[in-house]
C-alpha cells in the first residue's frame, strides 16, 4: 500500500519532534488572532492531515496521532482520515478542550509538550501549563514545526483596506476612541492591547479583504491615552487612509513588529487585555516589570451596543435581506421538481442573489443549505460528496446571511417542499413556539442571556423533547456574524456575566432535530429595547428585526397558544408590509399568501 502524502508529512513532524526533544505537539485549528475563520495561511490541519472542517484540535505523539473536532465533522473527518495516519477522537461537547484532558492522562513526568503560542489563547495556554504541571510535563510555547516543512505555504491575505464612512459606523473614529480612552481611566489602566481584528476594524472604523466571509484586516493595536499603534502590512493601507488615521492619533507600524513595541513598555504601567481573545505569545513578550488586567477588551463590549445609526442601517438591510429570500423562496417552491436543484445549487442561489444587491459585499458564512435528513444535522454545510437533489416533498432547511455595508445579516427557515405530516407539523411547531416565546419576552435590566434561555426551550422540554446548541448570540454590524460578549443559551453554552442592554442585537434560533429524518429550525435576529419603568425597575424587551415569511404548511396551529399565535399574524403581516412595495405583483400576490392571519377552526355544533 502507496505511503500517503499526509502519512509523509506526519512522518516528517515526528523527525522534527523528536530533533527538538519534543514528546507530544498541539497543533490548533487557529491564527494569530484566535478568530473564526481561519485565512489559508494558517490552514496547517487541513495540509497536516487533509481534513477541511473548520474546527479541530492535532495532538501528535510518538505513537499516537489524533484530531479532536465536533459532531459537526463526525462523518466528514472520519472519511477525509482515511490513510493519513491520524485518528478520529470524537468532541463530546463542542468547543470543549477535551484533547488538554487526554494530554494530562498520558503525559509523563518529564515530557515536554510543544504548541506555536501564537495560536493558543492565554485561557488555553494557562489550563495547558496546570494541566501538564499535574503529570510533571512542561509546556513549550515555541513549537512552531510546520513553517520549516510546508514548502509551497499559501501567503498571507494582500487585499487592501477601507474605511467605513460613518453614515453606517455611526460615530467617527475619534469619537469612538474618546469613549475608550474614558473607560480606561475608570479602570487605571495605560495601555489596551487589542488581538481581535473585529475589535480593531470597529474602533478604527476599517474594514478589509483578509478573513473569508467578514471584512477585516489582519492586525494588531495598542491603544493608549494618547495615541494608537495600529500594526498591519503596510502595502494593505491606502494612502489617504493611511492619511487619515494620521490625523486622528493612528501610527501605523508593520504587521510584525507587535511583539517588540510589547516588550518595551513602560516599567510599572498597566496594559489590559482579554485572555480569550490574546496569543499566549503576545502575552508572553510582556515584561514582568508590567502590571497585566486581565478583562473583556473595553470595543467588544461598546460594539455589542449599536448605535442609532448602525440599528437604522440594520432595519433598512433587513428589508434589502428580506425581498432577497422572498425572490428565493418563491424560485424554489416554483422550480423544485422541473428544474435539478441541489443543496449546493440552491445556497449558490441565494449567494447570488444577496450579492446582487447594492450595499452587499457577500454571504457573512458558509450557506447551510440541508434537505431532509441532512437538516438534522445542525451545521451541515453541502459538498460535492454529501450533495443532493431536492424533491417535491420532504423539508428543506435555509440557513442563510450576508454581509452589508448597512449590517450583517443571518436568517435560518425551513420550508415543507411537500406536504408534511402530522408529527413534522407538531414539532416544527413545538420549535417555533421557542422562537416565539423568546421574542415576546420581558425582563428587568441585569438579565443574563442564561436566564432567558428557558423561554425558548421550555415547549420542547414540556414534551421531553430539546436540542443541543445554544439559542442565541451576538451579531456584528458589518463585521462578524458571530459576535460577543452576549449569548443566550445554557450555563454551557451561554455567557454568565454579560447581561442584555439596548441595542444589542443577537440571535434567536430554537431548533429541534430528529436524525436521520429532518431537522427544523426557525432564525431571527432581535435588538434588545428598553421597554418599561415600574416600580420594580427597568424592564426590556425585543424587537425582531428579520423580515422574512415562516412556511404556514409546517405550522400546526392547535400546538400555539392564543399569545403566540397573534404574534404569529402580527409578525407576517408586518413582513408584508414592510416588503411587498418593494416586490413585482406576481411576488406580492405570492407572499401575501404565505402571511395571510391563520386562524382556528370552529367546530361545527
Amino acid at each position: 500500500m502507496a505511503v500517503s502524502v499526509y502519512m509523509k508529512r506526519l512522518a516528517a513532524v515526528r523527525a522534527l519532534m523528536r530533533k527538538k526533544k519534543l514528546d507530544a505537539l498541539i497543533i490548533p485549528s487557529a491564527d494569530p488572532h484566535l478568530g473564526e475563520y481561519v485565512p489559508d495561511h494558517w490552514r496547517v490541519i487541513r495540509w497536516l492531515t487533509g481534513f477541511t472542517g473548520s474546527a479541530g484540535n492535532v495532538v501528535i505523539t510518538r505513537t499516537f496521532a489524533g484530531l479532536w473536532t465536533d459532531s459537526r465533522y463526525f462523518i466528514q473527518a472520519e472519511e477525509q482520515l482515511v490513510g493519513s495516519g491520524f485518528e478520529l477522537v470524537r468532541l463530546k461537547v463542542p468547543h470543549t478542550p477535551e484533547h488538554i484532558d487526554w494530554l494530562k492522562e498520558k503525559a509523563r513526568k518529564g515530557w515536554k509538550v510543544g504548541v506555536d503560542g501564537r495560536l493558543i489563547s492565554v485561557v488555553i495556554m494557562k489550563l495547558l501549563i496546570s494541566s501538564l504541571k499535574a503529570s510533571g510535563a512542561t509546556l513549550n510555547l515555541k513549537a512552531d514545526l510546520i513553517t520549516p516543512l510546508w514548502k509551497d505555504r499559501p501567503d498571507l491575505p494582500g487585499d487592501s483596506a477601507f474605511e467605513l464612512d460613518v453614515k453606517y459606523a455611526g460615530l467617527t473614529r475619534l469619537e469612538k476612541l474618546e469613549k475608550v480612552r474614558e473607560v480606561m481611566k475608570v479602570m487605571k489602566v495605560d495601555y489596551q492591547l487589542l488581538t481581535a481584528t473585529d475589535d480593531i476594524m470597529w474602533l478604527l472604523n476599517l474594514r478589509g479583504n483578509d478573513v473569508k466571509y467578514c471584512p477585516l484586516l489582519l492586525s494588531f493595536a495598542v491603544v493608549s491615552l494618547s495615541q494608537v499603534i495600529f500594526f498591519a502590512d503596510e502595502e494593505k493601507i491606502p494612502h489617504a487612509v493611511k492619511a487619515s488615521l494620521d490625523r486622528d492619533g493612528v501610527v501605523l507600524l508593520p504587521y510584525d513588529t507587535v511583539t517588540s513595541v510589547l516588550s518595551h513598555l513602560d516599567e510599572g504601567s498597566v496594559v489590559l487585555l482579554s485572555p480569550p481573545a490574546t496569543p499566549a505569545a503576545l502575552y508572553r513578550s510582556i515584561p514582568r516589570s508590567v502590571n497585566i488586567t486581565e478583562d473583556l477588551s473595553i470595543p467588544t463590549r461598546m460594539k455589542a451596543v449599536k448605535n442609532d445609526v448602525e440599528l437604522k442601517n440594520l432595519r433598512k438591510v433587513m428589508v434589502d435581506d428580506g425581498v432577497v429570500l422572498t425572490r428565493f423562496f418563491h424560485w424554489l417552491e416554483k422550480a423544485v421538481g422541473r428544474e435539478a436543484i441541489t443543496e449546493l445549487s440552491a445556497a449558490a442561489k441565494i449567494d447570488e442573489m444577496r450579492s446582487a444587491q447594492a450595499g452587499c459585499t457577500g454571504p457573512a458564512f458558509s450557506t447551510i443549505a440541508a434537505y431532509n435528513e441532512h437538516a438534522a444535522l445542525p451545521h451541515y454545510v453541502p459538498d460535492r460528496k454529501t450533495d443532493v437533489r431536492l424533491k417535491k416533498k420532504g423539508i428543506f432547511l435555509l440557513d442563510s446571511g450576508g454581509q452589508y455595508y448597512g449590517g450583517t445579516t443571518d436568517i435560518t427557515r425551513t420550508v415543507a417542499l411537500g406536504k408534511p405530516d402530522a408529527q413534522m407539523r407538531r414539532e416544527f411547531t413545538l420549535a417555533l413556539r421557542g422562537t416565539i416565546d423568546l421574542a415576546m419576552a420581558r425582563f428587568p435590566r441585569g438579565t443574563r442571556g442564561y436566564q432567558l434561555d428557558i423561554l425558548a426551550r421550555k415547549p420542547l422540554w414540556d414534551n421531553y423533547m430539546t436540542y443541543g446548541h445554544g439559542t442565541g448570540h451576538g451579531v456584528g454590524s458589518f463585521l462578524n456574524v458571530h459576535e460577543g460578549p452576549q449569548t443566550i443559551g445554557s450555563g454551557a453554552t451561554g455567557d454568565m456575566k454579560t447581561s442584555m442592554e439596548p441595542g444589542m442585537v443577537t440571535s434567536d434560533e430554537p431548533a429541534f432535530y430528529r436524525p436521520g429524518l429532518y431537522g427544523f429550525r426557525t432564525e431571527n435576529l432581535l435588538v434588545c429595547r428598553s421597554d418599561k419603568e415600574s416600580e420594580f425597575g427597568s424592564f426590556l424587551s425585543f424587537e425582531t428585526v428579520t423580515l422574512c415569511y415562516i412556511d404556514s404548511e409546517l405550522i400546526d396551529i392547535s400546538v400555539l397558544d392564543d399569545r403566540e399565535l397573534q404574534w404569529l399574524n402580527g409578525y407576517h403581516e408586518r413582513v408584508y408590509q414592510s416588503l411587498h412595495r418593494h416586490l413585482e405583483p406576481e411576488l406580492q400576490a405570492w407572499l401575501r399568501a404565505r402571511t395571510m392571519p391563520l386562524s382556528r377552526k370552529k367546530k361545527k355544533i
